[in-house]
C-alpha cells in the first residue's frame, strides 16, 4: 500500500512510498482511509518523534474493510473516523475499536478526519475547566484547529468566550463560531478560565489575568517558547488560582462519537480551511507551519 513516510531528506520530512499493509489484532478494525487531517504538533516535531521510514498520522477517516475479530466495533462498510499516535497517513490503517467512531450519513469524511486530536483535545479541555456557564473563558491561539473547536465547545457550554488571535485577519469567522470577543491582546478584565494553545510569555500573561478560583490549562506550545512565571509576584497578587498541563485522555472513541453526532446535526463546524490531495502534503504542511491556515488542513487520498 502507499503511505506518507518520514524521510529526513525529503521536503518537510515526508514522501509517498510503498510500505507493507497493517495486520490487525483481534481488537482492531482494518480501515480503508479516504482522508486524513494534519495537526501542528505532529509536523512541527516530526523529526524528533519519528524514525526514518515510519508512517506518521494521528487522524484519519475512511471505511471499515474488515471488522475487529473480537466482535467489537462497527461492521464492514461502516464509515468511521479514527485515532492513533501513528500509521494514519496510509491507504489502510489497523485501529483499536476503542479509538474510532461511526460517522453519520451525509457527513463528509474529510470533515470527520478533522475531529480526533483537535476536536477531542478541545472537548476534554473545556470539560477540565469545570462549570463555565456565564464565565469569561480565554482561548489563545483561537485561529488554529484546537482553538476553533474550543471556541465552539466553550460557547456551547455557556461560556463568554474571549478568542485571542495573532492578527485580526486570523480572527475571521470566530464570532460566528460563538466568540463574544475577538482580540489581539489581553485587556485587564478578569478571567475564570484559560485554554492556552500558545505557551511562552502569553501563558504567563493570561495566568496573571485569572480571578480567584480560576484555572489555566496549558494545552499547546505553538510559540515554541518556554513559559516563565514570577511566582512571588503571583503570590502577592493573591487568590487561589491553578495552572495545569493538559494531556489528552485515551481512548477517544466515546468523545469522538459525541463530536461526530454534533457534526451530523450541523452543530459543530470542523473549520477545514485547506484541503488538497495527499500528493501535495508538503504544501499543506508549509501552510500550517507558516500560520496560513485558519482551522484544519485535510488531505484526500483518492
Amino acid at each position: 500500500m502507499r503511505a506518507l513516510v518520514h524521510d529526513p531528506a525529503a521536503p518537510r520530512g515526508l514522501r509517498l512510498a510503498e510500505v507493507p499493509g497493517p495486520v490487525p489484532t483481534a481488537s482492531q478494525a482494518l480501515v480503508g482511509i479516504k482522508a486524513v487531517s494534519i495537526n501542528f504538533g505532529e509536523v512541527a516535531y516530526l523529526a524528533e518523534r519519528r524514525e526514518p521510514g515510519e508512517v506518521p498520522g494521528w487522524d484519519a477517516a475512511g471505511v471499515v474493510l474488515e471488522p475487529a475479530a473480537d466482535g467489537s466495533g462497527p461492521p464492514a462498510g461502516a464509515r468511521v473516523t479514527t485515532f492513533g499516535w501513528r500509521d494514519g497517513w496510509a491507504e489502510h490503517r489497523a485501529v483499536d475499536t476503542a479509538n474510532l467512531a461511526v460517522v453519520p450519513d451525509g457527513v463528509d469524511l474529510g470533515a470527520a478526519a478533522a475531529l480526533p486530536v483537535a476536536g477531542v483535545t478541545a472537548l476534554q479541555a473545556v470539560r477540565a475547566l469545570g462549570a463555565v456557564l456565564g464565565r469569561r473563558v480565554l482561548v489563545t491561539g483561537a485561529a488554529g484547529g484546537v482553538g476553533r473547536f474550543a471556541v465552539q465547545l466553550a460557547a456551547r457550554a455557556g461560556a463568554e468566550v474571549v478568542a485571542l488571535v495573532g492578527s485580526s485577519a486570523r480572527g475571521a469567522g470566530l464570532r460566528e463560531l460563538g466568540a463574544a470577543e475577538v482580540v489581539t491582546e489581553l485587556t485587564g478584565e478578569p478571567l475564570t478560565g484559560v485554554l492556552d494553545n500558545v505557551g511562552g510569555p502569553l501563558l504567563a500573561e493570561a495566568f496573571a489575568h485569572l480571578e480567584a478560583g480560576g484555572v489555566a490549562l496549558a494545552v499547546g506550545k505553538a510559540s515554541g517558547e518556554a513559559t516563565t512565571i514570577d511566582w512571588e509576584a503571583e503570590r502577592l497578587r493573591g487568590g487561589h488560582r491553578r495552572l495545569e498541563p493538559f494531556v489528552i485522555s485515551v481512548p477517544l472513541g466515546d468523545d469522538l462519537a459525541y463530536l461526530a453526532r454534533l457534526l451530523g446535526r450541523g452543530e459543530l463546524d470542523p473549520q477545514v480551511d485547506h484541503r488538497v490531495p495527499w500528493e501535495r502534503a508538503t504544501d499543506a504542511v508549509d501552510a500550517l507551519l507558516s500560520r496560513r491556515i485558519r482551522g484544519k488542513a485535510v488531505l484526500d487520498l483518492h
